[in-house]
């Protein structure tokens, strides 16, 4: 067979896997419009929370292995198991004091669909996953881990911890409520949020680097002096979004 009919076959065999792989993006939209997921998250929080700009930000792809903090009864696990798909897992961590929480990822779990995922409910601050991670996850609870009554967690143990289940090259996304520069724990407790700049100096203690910041749900309006639960602000709090990596050797 001549050279150019050779490849001609190649690429005609090669064609009709590549055209259906499906981008990225579109991946990602199937996950937040599959109808599987709850109708009150797509009508009442989607708007508020950019589920699609949250994961594109954060890195997560098909085949990953994601560490997921405090899965809340699945928000963000339902849509990550979308996109992570068949040769991927979701290792959910539930703290055990949160019953609620507890009660919502079984409810989650029961409904059958997610076969890629798994919880576990545990002490908070607790970092333990059978497989090393491509991606570790914890959108709007790191604050909560300096809330005392939650559990005792050691933060820059806990991103230790973080560091050493993630394979090189493995991402942290941390995704929180901005609160002023300053705040005792008692004040993180009583308005629920935690300044950016104390997140990326304890993450980055732990070895991370920092490579990229979303600004997706910055809100000016927001003067970080209100608890996120105030009627005033409930929904519309300013919010970073961190991405890190654990650098390669």
């Amino acid at each position: 067979m001549r050279p150019f009919a050779s490849l001609l076959i190649a690429l005609l065999l090669a064609a009709p896997l590549s055209a259906a792989t499906p981008k990225l993006s579109t991946v990602i939209a199937r996950a937040v419009a599959d109808p599987a997921r709850p109708s009150t998250h797509k009508q009442l929080l989607d708007p508020l929370r950019k589920p699609a700009e949250t994961l594109a930000f954060s890195g997560v792809r098909p085949g990953m292995s994601v560490g997921e903090f405090y899965p809340g009864g699945g928000y963000f696990t339902r849509m990550l198991s979308d996109v992570v798909g068949p040769t991927g897992h979701i290792y959910g961590i539930e703290n055990y004091r949160w019953k609620d929480a507890v009660e919502g990822d079984q409810a989650l779990l029961a409904e059958g669909k997610w076969k890629n995922v798994s919880i576990d409910i545990e002490p908070f601050g607790t970092v333990n996953f059978p497989r090393p991670l491509d991606l570790a996850w914890v959108t709007q609870n790191y604050h909560d881990m300096k809330i005392a009554k939650y559990g005792k967690v050691d933060t820059v143990a806990f991103d230790r911890a973080v560091y050493a289940a993630l394979k090189p090259g493995g991402i942290y996304f941390i995704l929180d409520h901005q609160g002023a520069p300053g705040l005792t724990d008692e004040q993180i407790e009583k308005l629920h949020r935690i300044n950016r700049d104390v997140v990326v100096r304890e993450v980055t203690s732990a070895g991370f680097k920092l490579v990229a910041e979303g600004k997706f749900l910055r809100r000016p309006a927001d003067d970080h002096t209100k608890s996120i639960f105030d009627p005033a602000i409930q929904g519309h709090t300013d919010q970073y979004a961190l991405r890190f990596v654990k650098p390669r050797r």
